[in-house]
């Protein structure tokens, strides 16, 4: 068992930096956290309140699943969820119409699947065993799904990772946090410090240094934190850009085959619910789909904010690189302007707030979340084992079902503290 005054430093206070921390506080080691933004959360990002009616996000929003971490410390915290409730509509260029849950195709979808064996590129499961233009309109659900929902390549994405998300039909059981992550985060935060937990914001580390057993950790500005050990809890992209000591370094190669996707997302706050007035019978609407610039909007339904918020993921956003946040809220209010057969200047007239993050311009994320190829689990195994003073923690080395969520992300954190108590 390590010495009680073990120090241990933290790159990054995003969820998984910050549970990790709390954890080994608790067993009483010295932890300081180091943070490249001026503020803890890392890809939770809390827009005002003031702005949007609510506490908005620029992040993470939902709740996947069962989330067991999750809900324990929002229990921790008095914090409740809101189930998504609702309906999902789609446009398919012409006619805006609900969506049945009912998917001819899924029965045999499933048989298939149950019977799987040997993983294989969703890509590569499609062409063999769905060919053929009866099962077009499936293929082209799928890669929807997996581009938008998952942010992941098809011809990259692994079929046994994303296996159980698509045996339960793509509808696991989601909800929001009232108050939003950001309220989660401030606890876990506050939490840390309570424990004795140091947090520095601004602090861009640079590079990791090891000499006899003694790790360094430098960051921007000329700093150093001497400590015994180090956990990087920091976004895949990265990782590459600090200097790592030789017995981490050789790791790295591993992290190519862990995929990492894109997110663009826009928030568009109106001064009234122009689109349940437009048509009652989308006054239960909570997902919409279609094939336009920014293809997914949601709402906050049950909640009655008129705010629509946009979602493009996955590969296809590099199709976005050069445009600027205006460029993607005007190419927002051009998608709705297409579903609902509306000018755009009549749309943007009833704008009151509007917010629009690629996340692959976020310099401390590079992009929004992991995803699992067919290698990715090997790839885990050989990032999280401890052979040096250097430990990798965080969504993309979660080996769960829910990988690239907050609950990962914790989940991580906690395994990471949990295998340095064990000493």
């Amino acid at each position: 068992m390590p010495e009680a005054s073990e120090h241990i430093v933290i790159v990054g206070a995003g969820a998984a930096g910050l549970m990790a921390a709390r954890e080994l506080a608790r067993a009483g080691r010295k932890v300081t956290v180091l943070e490249a933004r001026g503020r803890c959360g890392g890809r939770i990002h809390p827009l005002p309140a003031a702005e949007f009616g609510y506490p908005a996000a620029g992040g993470a929003e939902f709740v996947h699943g069962e989330a067991p971490v999750t809900r324990g410390l929002l229990r921790e915290a008095g914090l409740s969820l809101q189930e998504i409730e609702g309906e999902q509509w789609s446009f398919d260029g012409s006619t805006l119409s609900r969506e049945g849950r009912d998917d001819p195709r899924g029965a045999e979808l499933q048989a298939v699947l149950r019977d799987l064996k040997d993983d294989l590129t969703v890509a590569e499961f499609l062409r063999r065993h769905f060919a053929g233009d009866d099962y077009a309109p499936m293929r082209r659900s799928i890669e929807r799904m997996v581009e938008g929902y998952d942010a992941a390549d098809p011809e990259r994405a692994s079929t046994l990772a994303l296996r159980e998300e698509w045996m339960d039909g793509g509808h696991a059981p989601q909800a929001r946090i009232d108050g939003g992550y950001g309220a989660l985060i401030d606890f876990l935060a506050a939490d840390c410090r309570r424990q004795g937990v140091v947090i520095h914001l601004g602090c861009v580390v640079t590079a990791i240094e090891e000499d006899a057993r003694i790790a360094s950790v430098r960051y921007a500005g000329g700093e150093v934190h001497h400590c015994d050990r180090v956990i990087l809890t920091v976004p895949l992209p990265l990782v590459r850009e600090i200097a790592l000591p030789m017995s981490t370094r050789t790791k790295l190669a591993a992290t190519d085959d862990i995929g990492f996707g894109n997110v663009v997302k826009i928030l568009l706050r109106f001064a009234r619910p122009w689109w349940r007035e437009r048509r009652q019978d989308l006054a239960g609407m909570t997902f919409l789909l279609s094939d336009q610039a920014i293809p997914v909007w949601w709402t906050q339904y049950p909640s009655r904010h008129a705010v629509l918020t946009g979602w493009f993921g996955g590969p296809r956003t590099a199709e976005l690189e050069s445009v600027d946040p205006q460029g993607l809220i005007d190419a927002g209010l051009g998608s709705l302007a297409a579903i609902f057969k509306l000018p755009s200047e009549d749309i943007a007239r009833e704008l009151v707030a509007a917010a629009a993050i690629n996340w692959a311009h976020d310099p401390f994320a590079r992009g929004a979340y992991s995803w699992a190829t067919p290698a990715t689990r090997a790839a885990q195994a050989i990032l999280a084992h401890a052979d040096g003073p250097v430990l990798f923690s965080g969504e993309a080395l979660y080996r769960g079902p829910d990988m690239g969520t907050v609950e990962a992300a914790l989940a991580s954190g906690q395994e990471t503290a949990a295998m340095i108590l064990r000493g």
